[in-house]
């Protein structure tokens, strides 16, 4: 089976422990310090001048691997012009379901393959979305991509996992969790000679009539360093602004985990 088809139905369910309130604070926070995409109460959206049409350029965000969309409606109640982009329909189906009257847009795109409708003031890419790129080339593609619909001046934030993570943390585990509605088995292999960890999802979900349903995915993700964000940042005109432990906010170590980082867009 393929990624997210049965897992998106459960997916917020066994995520609920993940701190989406602290990242898009996170998110917020430094949009305002390095940015140039305002919030609907700080600019004049009614506008038709072309410096206004300019401006909501700059201040479009797009969600890049949205899932199912929390971070989106979060960002949407913060008062940002938000859409969300990811490539699975299974997903793409949970994000509107939950959007209730919000009228956000999601894109069914790969971010390999980004095809937008406008420059956009800040790409955001949050829970490792990129780990999914499994070669250079992909990589490339995305970055490419990303900063190709970027407005000068504005930023790219995103975070991955990194190969201590799967090699040290993950590899080679078992992680089962027993709930009312779902339960899972969670295995995961790492191959360190191709650096890409497979994650071995088994699923069982409770029916309407009392029953469970089993369902298996595979999920395969790469781990991504440092060294690989500063090759991407010089070959796409892009900039980086800091980058740090996602976990501590420190600086980026060999016992790192999680990086969290801040790309510019460079202004020619």
């Amino acid at each position: 089976m393929d990624s997210y088809q049965a897992f998106a139905g459960v997916y917020d369910e066994l995520m609920s422990d993940v701190p989406y309130d602290a990242w898009t604070e996170r998110i917020d926070r430094d949009i305002k310090r390095f940015g140039i995409s305002k919030t609907k109460s700080e600019y004049d959206e009614d506008s038709e001048s072309e410096e206004a049409i300019l401006e909501s350029e700059r201040n479009l965000v797009a969600d890049i691997g949205c899932g199912t969309g929390i971070i989106t409606r979060k960002l949407h109640d913060l008062g940002y012009d938000v859409f969300g982009i990811d490539y699975s329909p299974e997903m793409l189906s949970r994000a509107q379901e939950s959007d209730e009257d919000r009228q956000i847009m999601y894109l069914n795109q790969d971010m390999r393959e980004l095809d937008l409708y406008s420059t956009i003031g800040t790409a955001v890419s949050i829970c490792d979305s990129i780990n999914y790129l499994l070669g250079d080339e992909d990589l490339d593609d995305a970055f490419a991509g990303i900063s190709k619909f970027l407005y000068p001046g504005g930023i790219f934030i995103f975070d991955c996992n990194t190969s201590y993570k799967y090699r040290e943390a993950i590899g080679e585990s078992t992680i089962a969790e027993s709930g009312e509605d779902v339960s899972f088995i969670w295995e995961n292999y790492y191959d360190e000679e191709e650096n890409v960890n497979e994650y071995d999802l088994t699923l069982f979900i409770k029916r309407e009539d009392g029953l469970y349903e089993r369902a298996e995915e595979t999920h395969l993700q790469r781990g991504i360093e440092a060294s690989d964000i500063r090759r991407l940042s010089e070959m796409h005109g892009l900039e980086i602004v800091y980058m740090v432990d996602s976990d501590t906010e420190e600086d980026v170590s060999e016992e790192t985990e999680r990086i969290y980082a801040v790309l510019r867009k460079i202004d020619k």
